[in-house]
């Protein structure tokens, strides 16, 4: 692919922008602040298990010496994906026709001529901690990274990751990455990242020539802004499907849950029937505001990376206006990134053209309690769900998966412009989650943001309506639920064609 090749020459050449000197440790760290030679303030490192923890490790963290002294593992390594290395990084040797080393580079050890002899393995997690996530980037930057900029924008897979990195990978369907040739020494920073989520840590030491383990707590991704980044999310609140509860199983701590004035990274809003206050000790009981204030206006959905619709239990056509339509489809066009659950497939089928065109919709009676779904194996990522969710416990059988409460409102998908995930095909031939990317109908390099419609309600079992979130009260995540989790930070990702395998982004 061109935009691969592209990612791999930046990846490799970038490096040789720095003006650090060989060897400067002041450019060791890769912080967006100057970086010193001490770990991040709450690492606790086990030298015996090369495990640890932190308590607030930020992008722009102060620090302290590291308690321990290696992260290093003697277990072997968890199955690896491709790793993107610098083919034009040096030995610390004396050749007088390579290139010198710059800054981390040069902490790159020969290992008797393998470089690759030192690796760093290790899992990503969910924010909560333990669900193990797939195609999240892992890389070792050479320098500080950019903030994170704010507001919608254009992620497709062809940009060049911040912080120009010396090596990177991306997480395979357990979840688990390898990186090789990785830098060694003391404080050796690692980023983990999604589209908007990102969390940078530093490893308080990667032993040369050997097989380290990075500490589980130090690869999940932030649950607060302490520990990283969260994209800026909008959640319209449902009188059939509480999916706001979803949110804080995935990890999200409920202090990032505020009024649009506030600080925090999530803003509910009030959908019909849905939860339309927050509860008494979070945010004063403030009320949400309503729906309306995000679909009338383009300025606000501009504000936000993503924006999560719980299904209302109707479609509601009345409240949603043809000016409102349109600020949905523009807001996608401009990368926007959109789930719509359920009656929410009122902004697809009654939208403005092209939209309508992107499946068959129906209107039929739901279909039995529980009912078996298929995954659609036939493209990567199809396959990549189909594995991941028997790795995390979402289907006892490859390929399936179990459905409770299924709608039956999509035949069918346009094969031109959609991709199917999730279907039936008994009793009746359904598709249960579809996605497309926008705008619809241009080539592929032009478009910009996603959509995905489910006709799964995925939180059932909570209590609908109530404020949030003393509704929220069951535990752990059903098979439906999983699905959503790996459609959700799928939907955070960088934008590459579905047909194509994922590269680091």
């Amino acid at each position: 692919m061109a935009q691969r090749a592209e990612r791999i020459a930046f990846a490799c050449l970038a490096s040789t922008f720095l003006t650090v000197a060989c060897g400067d440790s002041s450019q060791s760290s890769g912080t967006d602040t100057t970086p010193t030679s001490t770990a991040p303030t709450g690492i606790t490192v086990d030298p015996t298990t090369g495990t640890g923890t932190t308590t607030g490790t930020t992008d722009t963290g102060t620090t302290d010496e590291p308690t321990g002294t290696t992260a290093t593992s003697t277990t072997g390594t968890p199955t690896s994906t491709t790793t993107t290395t610098d083919p034009t990084a040096t030995d610390t040797d004396t050749s007088t026709t390579a290139p010198p080393c710059i800054g981390l580079e040069c902490q790159i050890d020969p290992c008797d001529g393998n470089k690759d002899k030192t690796t760093l393995s290790g899992i990503v997690y969910a924010p909560e901690g333990t669900l193990p996530l797939y195609n999240i980037t892992v890389y070792v930057p050479s320098g500080p990274l950019d903030p994170v900029a704010e507001g919608v924008a254009c992620d497709t897979c062809g940009g060049a990751l911040p912080g120009d990195p010396i090596v990177a990978t991306l997480t395979d369907t357990k979840g688990e990455f390898t990186l090789t040739g990785v830098p060694s020494g003391q404080n050796i920073p690692l980023v983990v990242s999604v589209g908007k989520w990102r969390r940078e840590v530093v490893l308080p030491e990667v032993v040369a020539c050997a097989d380290n383990l990075a500490p589980y707590d130090l690869t999940r991704l932030p649950k607060n802004q302490s520990e990283g980044h969260i994209p800026k999310i909008a959640m319209v609140t449902g009188g059939a499907d509480p999916l706001e509860c979803l949110l804080r199983k995935i990890g999200i701590e409920d202090g990032e849950f505020t009024p649009e004035d506030g600080s925090g990274r999530v803003n509910l809003f009030e959908g019909d029937g849905g939860a339309d206050q927050y509860s008494n000790d979070l945010n004063g009981g403030a009320d949400f505001s309503g729906a309306s204030t995000l679909w009338g206006s383009l300025d606000t959905y501009k504000k936000y990376d993503m924006v999560l619709m719980a299904c209302e239990g109707g479609q509601n056509g009345g409240a949603k206006s043809n000016a409102m339509r349109q600020n949905l489809v523009d807001y996608a066009g401009l990368g926007g990134r959109i789930f719509l659950s359920h009656w929410h497939n009122i902004w697809i089928e009654d939208g403005p053209d092209p939209w309508p065109s992107t499946a068959d919709f129906v209107s039929e009676p739901d279909l039995p309690n529980p009912v078996t779904g298929k995954i659609d194996t036939s493209f990567p990522k199809g396959m990549a769900l189909a594995d991941w969710m028997l790795h995390v416990g979402g289907s006892e059988v490859h390929g399936e998966m179990e459905i409770k409460e299924a709608q039956y409102t999509v035949d069918s998908v346009n094969d031109m412009t959609s991709t199917r995930w999730v279907y039936t095909d008994s009793p009746e031939n359904t598709v249960q989650y579809f996605t497309f990317n926008a705008p619809v109908g241009v080539p592929a390099e032009q478009q910009c943001g996603r959509v995905v419609d489910s006709d799964i309600h995925v939180s059932s079992g909570d209590n609908i309506g109530e404020p949030f979130p003393t509704g929220c009260e069951t535990q752990g995540l059903s098979p439906q639920e999983k699905a959503l989790v790996f459609m959700f930070f799928e939907l955070s990702a960088c934008l590459i064609p579905d047909d194509e395998d994922p590269i680091p982004g």
